[in-house]
């Protein structure tokens, strides 16, 4: 090699230094709020604490009641009840907007979605946001999230890696099954709702080797086989069970459609029902349950193999295992297949913990509990600080049966997409609205809009929340403007750094006023 070559070797490295310098200069100065040391100026001096490994599992439309322990006579979930056995089940566990995007960025920071600045479908993850990711990669740990985590952009919000639906797809372009990739697209509001819905109850069209869910547990068994010194968190996200519902050709006929039953829907149900849906026959609804259970237990299939490869690691017992709903789901009641609404199966998810030797094991807990309680859980109980502007509350205590722990008084969700929100006690619903807005998110009822509205239920006489006890019950005024009072305290006291409410409203202005997206 010549002396010329030699100096422009040099040169090339020096020039690949000097990027590389400027690079993580740029990266300290463009990292708003000072991201890389806020997490360890929290920590007393000294080393670091090595903290347990974090596990979130994630089912996307998962509603609460559906898992066998529940008492679902379907069993569709023999991998999630093991795990409930082996922890803690939150049976009254509440997502703060029922609608992915809003409930998951809600979730990974900890914050009420409207204070995220994410309250619609399409709206992207802001910079500045500060999610569990962020946080722990700068404890230390080593960060990933594989599958659906909605941030609506490249950016990896501190998740080191990441893999989502497009790397699947040149994953499976590359991989082709033996039989050809036959998967069926998805066109939701193009075609008929029978259709998109997969009332058919069809197979997705490829085998479970080739399957999105399986490829992000084979990228999420390769990380968890690493023996690495730094504590991981992971996060694998499921595209299951929601719509189209997808499941394997090996998962076919396991639910058939002679096995449901359709809820019977009122005048009223029928008067508010999306147009989206009226044209389904009692054999469609029949088969849009069906293939809802199906993919429960494909994803319930693939959370077991995440749940094998963490035991075959040899880090169950130093690991935190979650598993959540984003948010719940409508399968027939009140005329209805999504979630966008306030109803019980819309907002209510399963919600399960286990930290062998930690928590204990098969553990009920009634009291009320928010998806926003997860990061300060998870952060109390592997002993480390936790981000200053937290909304949600730690459930470490109530988890462990610590003597006079509680959860919540009222749990609240918002939709700004309908321009509606609820305040949920033990036993009353208020769901408010201001019945104003023309909706974009496909849900519409083909009707006048309704003006404002404020309806009440008792949950406890009238579980299917089939009645409205304001008009006729005015010996309730008391809780409803209870339920009213701690709805607009939650949504006007949880607004950093957004636009404050105008101090002249009253409190059903001012959550009205809350409600109109401001994304």
């Amino acid at each position: 090699m010549g002396q010329g070559t030699v100096d422009r070797a040099k040169l090339r490295s020096r020039c690949r230094i000097a990027a590389w310098c400027v690079l993580c200069v740029l990266a300290m100065v463009v990292r708003p709020d000072g991201w890389p040391s806020r997490a360890r100026a929290h920590l007393p001096e000294g080393t670091p604490p090595r903290g347990p490994n974090i596990l979130i599992l994630m089912g996307d439309d998962h509603a609460g009641g559906t898992l066998g322990i529940d008492g679902d006579p379907r069993r569709a979930t023999p991998r999630l009840d093991a795990l409930a056995r082996q922890g803690v089940r939150f049976d009254r566990a509440y997502c703060n907007s029922p609608l992915c995007t809003p409930s998951r960025q809600s979730l990974i920071t900890g914050r009420m979605p409207h204070a995220v600045g994410v309250t619609r479908l399409t709206t992207p993850m802001p910079d500045d946001a500060l999610t569990l990711g962020d946080w722990l990669g700068d404890l230390g740990y080593r960060t990933a999230a594989f599958g659906k985590m909605h941030f609506n952009s490249p950016a990896h919000h501190g998740f080191q890696e990441m893999a989502d639906t497009d790397d699947w797809f040149r994953w499976l372009r590359a991989n082709p099954p033996a039989g050809g990739d036959h998967h069926r697209k998805w066109r939701p509001f193009q075609v008929p709702a029978a259709e998109w819905m997969n009332a058919a109850c069809k197979p997705y069209g490829l085998p479970l080797a080739s399957m999105e869910a399986t490829y992000y547990v084979n990228r999420a068994v390769e990380f968890l086989r690493r023996d690495d010194d730094e504590p991981f968190a992971l996060v694998v996200s499921f595209y299951e069970p929601h719509a189209p519902f997808k499941f394997p050709d090996e998962w076919a006929g396991r639910f058939k459609p002679e096995q449901f039953t359709v809820p019977q829907a009122s005048e009223a149900d029928l008067r508010e029902q999306p147009e989206v849906f009226a044209s389904l026959t009692p054999d469609q609804a029949r088969g849009i349950q069906a293939a809802y259970y199906t993919a429960v237990s494909h994803m319930d299939y693939q959370v077991g193999r995440v749940l094998d490869a963490l035991e075959a690691s040899g880090h169950a017992d130093d690991t935190i295992v979650i598993y959540l709903g984003d948010n719940g789901y409508m399968l027939g009641q009140h005329g209805r297949f999504e979630k966008h609404c306030f109803y019980e199966p819309s907002v209510r998810v399963p919600l399960l913990a286990r930290w062998p030797g930690r928590l204990p094991a098969d553990r009920r807990v009634t009291d009320l509990v928010e998806l926003i309680d997860v990061v300060p859980t998870l952060l109390d109980l592997a002993g480390l600080p936790a981000p200053p502007d937290l909304h949600g509350r730690s459930l470490k205590g109530l988890a462990a049966g610590t003597p006079g722990a509680k959860g919540r008084d009222v749990v609240v969700s918002e939709y700004q997409e309908n321009e509606e929100a609820m305040a949920r006690s033990s036993r009353y619903k208020l769901v408010v609205g201001t019945g104003a807005r023309q909706r974009e998110d496909g849900y519409e009822t083909g009707r006048p809009l309704p003006g404002p509205y404020e309806r009440l239920y008792d949950l406890e006489a009238d579980p299917g929340e089939d009645v409205d006890l304001l008009p006729t019950r005015p010996d309730l005024a008391a809780v409803a403007a209870d339920l009213r009072h701690q709805l607009f305290l939650r949504l006007s006291t949880t607004r950093e750094g957004r636009t404050p409410v105008p101090a002249a409203l009253s409190e059903i202005d001012a959550i009205r006023w809350c409600l109109v997206p401001q994304d």
